[in-house]
């Protein structure tokens, strides 16, 4: 029996927590302390308390630890079976007892395996669909996580400080100098560095099925490629097909999602179509499944596109439930009409996608959607703002004293569309996103430009990769292109080359913008998005003078394209940690599928909703008190008519003389009228009359 199965069947109770457990017997050498490499964490209890389930083919290896304690021979068996099923690989049980590696502290432990990633397509197995070799070893996870950050510039939204950050299982415990820490502890020198709260993108679309295929950064590569960049969550959408219920597409996602995801992540959900049903599950998610924010198409006619009425009435259920309206601001009935003008014409390439969608198109849906949201009070937050017009509504409503948020996105800060008339048909495929990226090559600077200065509040990215082949669907009709571009892990560099080196903001504004904002606008803040005591240990070791060439061949992403290929950028997330755990050092990127949380967001925010209550009370619509009118009222039948008849028409009289003593018209009388009525008449007005024979004699023609 090998040594891997040795440990499994036996059992010995420790008193010592931060000893890590180990089953003497058999001759068998006390193991050493083991780590990764160079420091990968300190010392690691618990942690895996809180980690996904393993999947239905997936046995938990904190069962076969317990069992061991009780049934040493089964538990045996049962790691046995699940060599011979393959669930684990043989030699990652058994190299454990093998593997003999320097300590990065006195006294750490470190129970975590390094996953090379691998590009889809090129894995036999995903690193998700098997048990790593700590939870073999230790299914506990159990060990002291203490990591201590010395030398940085804290840097929060608020204010920037020299300080130390010491964090202990997974929370920020102190910040300050000259801090008190206990032996065991990793240390991260990070003098001449900034230490920033882990960026949050608010807009992703991991592995969605769109367009007839599905985006092909899923979970496990989107998250890990997110985690290089500097990002340590992302909030992705659920969205329904039309009829299918919101519930079910809700749990689809977090079946996909909770395998794999290699940092925390939220989900918003969306609405793409309309029903009491929908009412009903809206309330459900928010109040059962952690969900606060709603999406709305305004585009996609005929798939997710709802209709105005549809509209409010969605505004109206996210205002009941305390969530947050999100729109997607297009035009889908011009965009259909212009596609189909422009196919006529010929254009098929990716050059129509722009075309079909102007600004005008996205701005006039902005507006719409903010006035319709105002008019019951709904909190708006408008995704993926592309163009000038678009954002200057959202900059203008909120003078007004809307309760609207508006998000650039890293693509419409980084480049512009006038890539889609490039030669190269892939290069501008690899472009097409909607809302489309804008030919006017001054909008990045322009949204930059509001999004320093407050009238733009967040950045996401609508990451939604597909690959040269899955663009090909739309060789030879624009509208058949997959809609989407990369983004998530290339957003915090971008951000800080085109704003802080820019000198467009400075670097608390850049931590606003990329963390600080979405964690207030999505309630999960201060847990989320400041380095402070008790919040989560996400945060980045930002090198603001290193720079790098962002290019397709060295991204983390699984796409074979990167809009922003040979863009120099300065800022580099130096050390990334995540729940307590270093995942990127020296841009060596060590993430684990499943190590991700997903992160509920509570409904009625205080900061949307604090300020909207109390605008909606201050602006509420009064009574003017007068005197009640005691006139005489008319008397109508609701078709314009008396109780008594038909109303009477007051007509003008324009003869003197009364009727002859037979009653006929007195013939002394003048009987014109510049009207062109007579007497008697029962048409009004008679533009000409033909008289044959007028008194004094025969006459043909007619009066003027």
């Amino acid at each position: 029996m090998s040594a891997g199965l040795r440990r499994a069947s036996r059992h010995q109770e420790e008193k010592d927590d931060d000893v890590p457990q180990w089953i003497p017997g058999l001759g068998q050498d006390k193991p050493k302390p083991r780590t990764l490499g160079t420091s990968f964490f300190g010392y690691v209890p618990d942690a895996f308390v809180e980690k996904t389930p393993y999947l239905p083919s997936e046995q938990s290896a904190d069962a076969l630890k317990k069992e061991a304690a009780v049934e040493p021979e089964k538990a045996a068996e049962q790691v046995a079976d699940a060599l011979e099923q393959e669930i684990v690989p043989r030699d990652s049980i058994e190299r454990n007892g093998q593997r003999d590696m320097d300590a990065s502290s006195d006294e750490g432990v470190v129970t975590e395996e390094v996953i090379v990633p691998r590009r889809a397509g090129q894995a036999s197995a995903e690193p998700w669909d098997v048990l790593s070799p700590v939870d073999i070893e230790d299914g506990s996870g159990s060990a002291q996580n203490r990591l201590l950050i010395k030398g940085g510039r804290v840097v929060n939204d608020d204010m920037m400080q020299d300080a130390d950050v010491y964090i202990e299982d997974g929370i920020i415990k102190q910040v300050g100098t000259n801090l008190h820490t206990p032996g065991g502890t990793r240390v991260i020198e990070a003098k001449g560095h900034l230490v920033m709260p882990g960026g949050i993108d608010t807009h992703t679309h991991m592995q969605m099925p769109f367009m007839g295929t599905q985006a092909i950064d899923d979970f496990y590569t989107g998250t890990r490629a997110a985690l290089a960049g500097g990002t340590t969550m992302i909030m992705d959408f659920a969205l329904p097909q039309r009829g299918e219920s919101l519930i079910e597409a809700f749990h689809r996602w977090r079946t996909w999602a909770d395998a794999k995801v290699c940092c925390d992540y939220a989900l918003h959900v969306g609405v793409t179509w309309w029903s009491d049903k929908v009412a009903q599950e809206m309330e459900e998610l928010t109040n059962e499944q952690g969900v606060n924010s709603f999406k709305m198409f305004m585009a996609y006619k005929d798939t997710w596109q709802l209709s105005d009425e549809e509209l409010l009435e969605s505004f109206k259920r996210c205002k009941e439930l305390g969530a947050l309206a999100q729109v997607h601001a297009e035009n889908g009935d011009i965009i259909k009409e212009n596609s189909k003008k422009l196919l006529e014409l010929g254009i098929t390439g990716p050059e129509g996608h722009e075309m079909s969608r102007p600004e005008e198109v996205e701005a006039e849906a902005t507006n719409r959607a903010c006035v319709l949201a105002n008019q019951v009070h709904c909190p708006l937050y408008v995704v993926h703002v592309m163009s000038k017009s678009a954002a200057d509504v959202v900059s203008s409503k909120r003078k007004q004293g809307h309760v609207v948020f508006g998000e650039p996105i890293a693509a419409s800060l980084g480049t512009d569309g006038t890539h889609h008339y490039h030669k190269c048909w892939r290069h501008a495929a690899g472009h097409v996103m909607g809302p489309p990226l804008r030919p006017d090559s001054t909008t990045p600077k322009y949204l930059m430009d509001l999004l320093a200065n407050g009238d733009l509040q967040t950045t996401g990215t609508d990451n939604c990769t597909f690959s040269a082949a899955q663009k090909a669907l739309g060789k030879d009709d624009f509208t058949k292109i997959p809609n989407g571009v990369n983004g998530v892990e290339d957003r915090m560099s971008v951000v800080w080359e085109k704003g802080v080196v820019s000198g467009k903001m400075d670097p608390c504004r850049f931590v606003a913008v990329t963390s600080t904002n979405a964690a207030k606008i999505f309630n999960i803040y201060p847990k989320k998005g400041r380095v402070a005591v008790g919040s989560d240990a996400d945060i980045v070791v930002w090198n603001p003078h290193a720079t790098r060439v962002i290019s397709a061949k060295t991204h983390h992403q699984a796409v074979d394209f990167n809009i922003f290929e040979g863009m120099e950028v300065h800022g580099i997330a130096e050390y990334v940690v995540c729940h307590g755990r270093v995942v990127v050092e020296e841009g060596e990127v060590r993430a684990i599928s499943g190590m991700g949380k997903y992160v509920p967001t509570p409904v009625f925010n205080p900061h949307v909703y604090g300020r909207l209550e109390e605008r909606e009370r201050a602006n509420a619509p009064c009574k003017v008190e007068r005197a009640p009118y005691e006139g005489p009222v008319a008397q109508l039948n609701g078709q314009g008519m008396q109780e008594g008849g038909i109303i009477p028409v007051q007509q003008e009289t324009f003869y003197t003389r009364g009727p002859t003593r037979s009653g006929g018209v007195n013939l002394h009388d003048s009987s014109f009228h510049v009207s062109g009525a007579q007497v008697n008449d029962k048409s009004p007005k008679r533009p000409s009359v033909k008289v044959n024979n007028p008194p004094g004699g025969r006459s043909s023609g007619s009066f003027w």
